[in-house]
């Protein structure tokens, strides 16, 4: 049973960004910072599955691939590399590329690269700020400048460069040709919206991905049978006696918690490994008698809170 507030690890990048307000107060040195890691507080525990980033853009990234699974045994990793986007800022004319415009040979594709007009095949496309975007591995893909992505990820480093702008970093030819996918990406699926506070923003084999909305002065429940991640974005949220504000992130895994809101309510993600949505994973919990709950949680001290016996129960959440 594991519950723990994340630690966050700096990448310094060379299109990454020098203010990463209202997300982060990192940044002040001056230099560039691309992405913010969470990661496991216990430096000792076991490596988690998934890795949860925040990406800040100034300048676009290299147009690149990531394995599959297959693939990326082939070459003696472990495994390959699949991602989604949440898009929580965006300049205006902002841009992601999935895909290629149209379908290649492998020869065309390895030409491409190597004259450098790949950056002229791939597909971009406008984003919009709560937008979510699939990224399955073995797509050709880049990232625009001007955006704050939110990025959910099965957890490797494995990345095929095919175009750098410039930079002079190593490109990865045949690497990239045998890992992609030469032609269009696939179409991304619409949001699923699983009750009025948890929204499915994209969902693989690895990885589930939602956006949830609670509601000032709720109480909710949270079971993460497996590996799970919560980033809040706006407002804040107790985790049992965790305080959890926005920029930070929890990791639970085989541990059951109470969440509570406070008068701002909390708006954040979600992301867990699973290969579908779980229904169960978050559920309101306003409405059930606070002795119940003081049973249930005794951890949380809230008997200290009930009524003198033979006095009617007082909802959780409703305040007096």
């Amino acid at each position: 049973m594991t519950m723990e507030l994340a630690s966050v690890r700096v990448v310094r990048k060379p299109w990454g960004k020098t203010d990463l307000r209202p997300w982060s107060e990192f940044g002040h040195d001056g230099a560039a910072i691309g992405e913010l890691w969470f990661q496991r507080a216990d430096k000792l525990a076991p490596e988690p599955k998934l890795l949860l980033k925040l990406l800040f853009t100034d300048e676009p990234l290299s147009v690149q691939v990531h394995p599959d699974n297959t693939f990326a045994r082939a070459i003696g990793l472990p495994h390959g590399k699949t991602e989604a986007w949440y898009v929580l800022a965006a300049d205006k004319d902002a841009k992601v590329a999935l895909g290629l415009r149209r379908e290649l040979t492998r020869p065309q594709l390895r030409a491409a690269i190597e004259d450098g007009s790949i950056v002229e095949l791939i597909h971009w496309q406008d984003v919009t700020v709560g937008e979510g975007l699939l990224v399955p591995a073995g797509t050709i893909h880049a990232i625009g400048g001007g955006l704050v992505l939110a990025e959910i990820q099965q957890r490797s480093d494995a990345t095929f460069r095919m175009f750098d702008h410039g930079r002079q970093r190593e490109l990865n030819l045949d690497s990239a040709v045998g890992a992609a996918v030469a032609g269009p990406a696939i179409a991304q699926s619409a949001p699923v919206r699983l009750s009025e506070a948890r929204n499915v923003m994209a969902q693989s084999a690895y990885f589930v991905l939602e956006t949830i909305e609670l509601m000032p002065n709720s109480h909710w429940e949270i079971d993460a049978s497996s590996e799970t991640w919560v980033l809040i974005l706006e407002g804040e949220a107790a985790f049992d006696l965790t305080q959890v504000a926005a920029g930070e992130a929890m990791f639970l895994e085989g541990h059951r918690a109470t969440v509570r809101t406070a008068e701002r309510g909390a708006k954040g993600l979600i992301a867990y490994a699973a290969n579908a949505p779980l229904p169960n994973l978050l559920v309101g919990r306003n409405g059930i008698p606070i002795e119940v709950m003081a049973e249930r949680f005794p951890e949380l001290g809230l008997g200290r809170q009930m009524k003198k016996p033979g006095a009617p129960a007082r909802p959780w959440g409703i305040r007096s």
